[in-house]
């Protein structure tokens, strides 16, 4: 039995990142420091830093497809290493402007990618902050005069060498990292001026825990605490679709309750709401919500890492197709994660479409205030 896993990924590339650095311009914000820069004869060189992070990749090409922008956004650079893509956005005119970057992003992000990759530099992840949904996953490669943004990888190479972590299964944490930029005309006076506008979400090299280098019993518990408190406060008054397994098992304690082995559990607002549902009570409960109403709370079962199709058979298609991927909450310890031995998590909901749909990478709980990113495979 194989299993298949691919990342979609969302790429951007601002071309005229960097351009009003050779004339020693502190940036490259504006449409006239870009006339400038074309008119005195200076190269655009940020499309050739992100294919020095692409060319990493290029191993991999099988497993990966991107979704872009046409001509020097994108697509002339995936094209020339022969990368997979799809086009969907087209600037209107040349140079293209910021409203190009928000709007080529604002229709990519539209596209189910794992994690959207752009190269430019503190004025492109400026604009980037401003039009992706809050979860989404970014990295940015540094091709700008300015990069005081910690959303940017310390190199393309960097840069690279991450999305090359994720496609090879290993352990990614996740954090908030912040978006920066200064205000360019002050610093051309001799002023540095760097404000904080927000911040985005970004795969890092992993920094394990404490609690997790400690090893044995009390460790595990208090990493299952942990866990508890992170689900616990991100609750609202979603309805919590509960499956089973330890971790899951160590939520509902939390909460006061008891976890059915190998079943599903309905709680609401701290409430109970019932035990050991079938699949038909399960449907009927999630299909007079909105889908954003509800959470499905679950942990991989077994060895191989099954998410779906082991143990859980309640969670059949037509189930998760109404809470939506987006709406699934993984819970694992980093012990577990680490014991798959870089092996993708897997579906096996008995639909390949939806096995499809669900496959690329998902965040999973591991702590309080900590993820990480896993890839997720279908079984062929």
């Amino acid at each position: 039995m194989e299993t298949s896993s691919r990342l979609t990924v969302g790429f951007i590339i601002n071309p005229y990142a960097g351009i009003g650095g050779a004339l020693a311009l502190k940036g490259s914000d504006g449409a006239d420091i870009r006339q400038k820069a074309l008119a005195a004869g200076v190269e655009k060189k940020a499309a050739r830093r992100a294919e020095t992070a692409l060319e990493l990749l290029q191993p991999y090409k099988q497993q990966l497809h991107f979704v872009t922008a046409a001509n020097e956004m994108g697509a002339d650079s995936l094209e020339a290493l022969g990368f997979s893509f799809d086009s969907v956005y087209k600037a209107a005119e040349t140079p293209s402007s910021p409203e190009d970057t928000k709007k080529a992003v604002s229709e990519i992000v539209t596209h189910n990618i794992d994690i959207l990759l752009f190269a430019g530099g503190d004025g492109t992840a400026r604009d980037i902050y401003q039009v992706v949904p809050e979860q989404q996953l970014v990295l940015g490669i540094p091709a700008g005069v300015k990069i005081h943004s910690g959303v940017y990888a310390i190199s393309p190479t960097g840069a690279g060498r991450v999305i090359e972590k994720i496609l090879q299964g290993e352990l990614s944490s996740i954090h908030n990292a912040d978006v920066m930029d200064i205000d360019e005309e002050a610093f051309r006076k001799g002023t540095v001026k760097a404000r904080r506008f927000g911040e985005m979400s970004v795969p890092a090299e992993l920094e394990y825990v404490q609690a997790v280098k400690m090893g044995g019993k009390e460790s595990d518990e208090m990493v299952l605490d942990d866990i508890a408190a992170e689900v616990t406060e991100r609750i609202d008054d979603e309805l919590l679709v509960m499956g089973s397994g330890s971790t899951v098992e160590a939520i509902m304690q939390s909460m006061g309750h008891e976890n059915t082995l190998l079943g599903v559990d309905l709680v609401q607002q701290n409430n109970l709401l019932a035990s050991d549902v079938t699949e038909n009570r399960l449907y009927e409960e999630v299909a007079q919500r909105e889908t954003g109403s509800i959470k499905l709370v679950i942990t991989l079962i077994g060895g191989q890492g099954h998410l779906f199709g082991r143990g859980n058979q309640q969670l059949s298609p037509r189930v998760i197709r109404h809470i939506g991927k987006e709406n699934i909450w993984v819970v694992a310890t980093k012990t577990k994660l680490q014991a798959l031995n870089s092996k993708p998590l897997r579906v096996d909901t008995g639909d390949s479409e939806l096995d499809r749909e669900l496959s690329g990478t998902i965040r999973v709980i591991t702590g309080y205030h900590d993820e990480v990113l896993m890839p997720v495979a279908a079984v062929n």
